[in-house]
């Protein structure tokens, strides 16, 4: 018998004693994401001095990874004995799937493929301490209890997405990046590399794109709704040059993450036209954008726009081994191709209907080209406009309609779609977030996201390949915030592309973020830690209105006051709902033994006379912008003044809604206050004119009109119908009703043009 052996053998005999008579103590490792089956056995592995680790060239890249990063997180001699050993096993079905068995003198990895070792490596890695990953680690040994995991992922495409075109980012960050995609078992990099603000890829054949069309003369400051719009005055930019591009990728390899480059077109395409401008349709010198959004010049369909983009892709090719090249294929305003002569020749010539047609067209002879490469295409939901190319992929991004109609016709879908999976959207209603796009995807929601809509028939969902995340960098100048945005969010997405759905609880997940946050903290990654913060809900039961507060740690401690001071915060625990009657102000912060956790929660309640009576809405809001809910608009609580995607802003998408307030019984009314957002650079416009109809006591009607176009320079149009009658007498009323016509399709010379406008309204004040 070894010394470890006899060790680990005294180790175990030594608990046993301690443990007496009582049952034998467990506690599941807190692994994100969770394994499919684990099961705790008795024992532990000692890791002290030395470790022998045993493994063939089948599972070099595992086994080298898992060598490293011993010797790299502690002062342990590696042997050549097995007292970690890779197995192969042809038995195991899924090809990334694997079996890690921790006994008390050894520790067994099977798998089928290296790629599947590689991910049991990672598990185990999370069960070793933290301070492994920065080599602090400095105790004579630890141990680790002896377990069984079996395990292999739901999906088979588990990304992440990163935008360097707005904001670039050094070699060293981008490493880092795949690095915490690997300790999660994500497998797919989606690296956007080309953009209207900035081309990021060294190209050979075209040293222009280096020259002119990496670089920005200046950047937007702030937010692009706040007017007028100003600049920082600095030249911004650069690009990657192809051996670090190389670098990078063999980078990702050793991690068993694939590298998929995104060359976008025929829009975003303002950077690579403002170098060489033949490529657009008016021939006219562009500049490389300096502010975010969408824009008219993008690639015409001549001939020597293709042989440009085909030398470019010759270079991309030879760059990235990946199945799939990404080719945007999004956002390309049609206004040019419209009046162009050669586009317009190019539809007649080519028996098309109109411009939708030519992208499709555009966008089938890239595909046709990229596949006598031997390469597929993934592209945005658009490409499936004017026809899908033969054997696209679709990247679904603007909600499951898209992939559910990709998936039907027998094409491969990626789901990444704005409500569940874009991590530039706020993640906290807290007023000192950083500045982002806007929208509103707490931890939580992306929790629950669901890969697989469930309006799609069973047999269409193996198409389904999986989902992925995107971080989108408008307003992430740097290297810290892109992690800000990115953690927690990511560990919820690895657990919603890898985990099966009946192993998966929210309360437990959080718990397992809260044990992960110091593996975070070691590895230095800036994350936002959310927590300790307090979710509150307006709550009518019967006739009475009460205000319930909760956070998703149960081990916490919530103290509050309702005079909006915090000078006796921590007088008063919090039980129980708190019951409404008037005006309220609450404060409310969660506490440990110690110490306050988390920032303070604060909210306003305005108690008027809509409070918990019953509201319809004619049209459901879109996913990504549901807020609270119909109920949401009359539960006392006002949006932010700045973000229109909070909890209680609700959102439709080109949509005519009617809402409908039912009081339950005649009231005497004096006023109906209301506000729609109204930031037009996204694509979100107040209507004109609403009409509001209210049902009298007596069963007749009034009906009034409201203008509202005079506010159209303003970002919040607000209303305040105050009621007018000849006789000096309160009007009363059991129902309201407002009509609210969508604005309709953006103008030319807008963000968003021609797209269908956005209608945003708050809380609905009745008194």
């Amino acid at each position: 018998m070894s010394f470890k052996k006899i060790v680990v053998l005294f180790v175990f005999i030594s608990f046993l004693s301690n443990c007496k008579s009582e049952e034998y103590a467990t506690e599941n490792p807190k692994i994100i994401p969770i394994p499919n089956a684990l099961t705790i056995n008795e024992g532990y592995f000692l890791f002290d001095r030395t470790i022998g680790i045993s493994y063939d060239d089948t599972f070099k890249v595992s086994g080298d990874f898992l060598r490293k990063y011993l010797q790299k997180g502690s002062t342990t001699k590696l042997t050549n004995s097995n007292d970690i050993e890779f197995k192969l096993d042809d038995t195991i079905e899924n090809p990334e799937g694997y079996q890690l068995d921790i006994q008390p003198y050894k520790i067994i990895i099977s798998a089928k493929t290296d790629q599947g070792a590689f991910y049991a490596v990672q598990t185990l890695r999370q069960l070793l301490p933290p301070e492994f990953e920065n080599g602090s680690f400095s105790e004579e040994n630890t141990s680790i209890q002896c377990m069984t995991i079996t395990d292999a992922p739901q999906f088979q495409y588990r990304g992440m997405h990163l935008d360097v075109g707005r904001h670039m980012f050094s070699v060293d960050f981008i490493k880092q990046y795949i690095d915490a995609l690997a300790l999660l078992k994500m497998n797919t990099f989606h690296w956007h590399l080309t953009e209207d603000q900035g081309w990021r890829i060294e190209i050979k054949t075209y040293p222009k794109l280096q020259d002119i069309a990496a670089y920005r003369d200046e950047t937007l400051i702030g937010h692009y709704s706040d007017q007028p719009h100003q600049f920082d005055g600095k030249r911004y930019g650069g690009f990657y040059t192809q051996e670090e591009v190389k670098t990078i990728v063999a980078y990702a390899q050793a991690r068993h993450v694939t590298v998929i480059p995104e060359i976008e077109l025929p829009g975003h395409a303002q950077a690579a036209i403002s170098a060489y401008p033949n490529l657009g349709c008016t021939g006219e010198q562009v500049d490389v954008v300096t502010k975010w959004g969408v824009f008219e010049h993008i690639y015409c369909s001549k001939e020597e726009t293709f042989e440009f983009l085909e030398d470019v892709l010759d270079e991309v090719i030879t760059l990235f081994p990946s199945e799939y090249i990404h080719i945007g294929g999004d956002e390309a305003p049609k206004t040019n191709w419209k009046t162009c002569d050669q586009c317009q020749n190019r539809i007649k010539e080519e028996g098309l209907k109109d411009e939708h047609e030519l992208q499709n067209y555009f966008i089938t002879r890239i595909e046709t080209y990229l596949n006598s490469k031997g390469k597929k295409i993934i592209g945005w939901d658009e490409i499936l406009e004017g026809g899908l190319a033969p054997n696209a992929t679709v990247m679904s991004w603007r909600g499951t309609k898209g992939a559910i109609e990709a998936a039907k016709q027998k094409h491969n879908v990626i789901m990444t779609p704005t409500s569940h999976c874009y991590f530039d959207y706020y993640q906290s209603t807290n007023p000192d977030e950083p500045t982002a796009i806007g929208g509103f995807l707490p931890l939580k929601k992306v929790y629950d996201f669901n890969p697989i809509p469930p309006e799609l028939p069973a047999s269409a969902s193996k198409y389904i390949l999986g989902a992925q995340a995107n971080i989108w960098t408008e307003y992430m100048p740097t290297e810290d915030q892109v992690e800000y945005m990115a953690f927690p969010r990511m560990l919820a997405m690895s657990e919603v592309v890898w985990s099966k759905n009946d192993n998966k609880d929210y309360l437990d997940f959080v718990k397992r973020v809260e044990h992960f946050n110091k593996r975070l903290d070691i590895l230095d990654i800036n994350y936002a830690n959310h927590l300790y913060e307090i979710e509150g809900e307006l709550i009518s039961e019967g006739n009475k209105n009460y205000y319930q507060l909760s956070t998703t740690l149960d081990d916490k401690t919530i103290y509050y006051t309702t005079d909006g001071s915090l000078v006796n915060l921590l007088s008063s625990v919090y039980e129980k709902q708190i019951l409404i009657t008037d005006n309220t102000k609450i404060k409310a912060a969660v506490f440990d033994i110690e110490k306050r956790l988390g920032t303070v929660f604060s909210e306003t309640i305005n108690y008027h006379k809509a409070i918990g009576k019953k509201i319809t809405i004619n049209k459901t809001a879109h996913q990504s912008y549901s807020g609270s809910g119909p109920e949401g608009l009359i539960n006392g609580i006002s949006g932010s003044d700045s973000r229109y995607g909070d909890k209680e802003w609700l959102g439709f998408w080109g949509e005519d809604i009617e809402i409908v307030v039912d009081l339950g019984e005649d009231i005497e009314l004096h006023s109906v206050e209301t506000r729609f957002y109204n930031g037009n650079g996204q694509w979100i416009y107040a209507p004109n004119e609403i009409k509001i109809e209210f049902i009298l006591n007596d069963g007749s009607r009034a009906t009034d009109k409201i203008n509202i176009k005079s506010q159209d320079n303003k970002t919040l149009a607000n209303i305040n119908y105050k009621f007018v009658t000849s006789k000096k007498m309160d009007i009363k009323v059991n129902t309201i009703i407002l009509k609210i016509p969508n604005y309709g399709i953006i103008p030319d010379g807008k963000q968003g043009a021609g797209q269908k406008a956005w209608t945003f309204i708050d809380e609905i004040i009745i008194n």
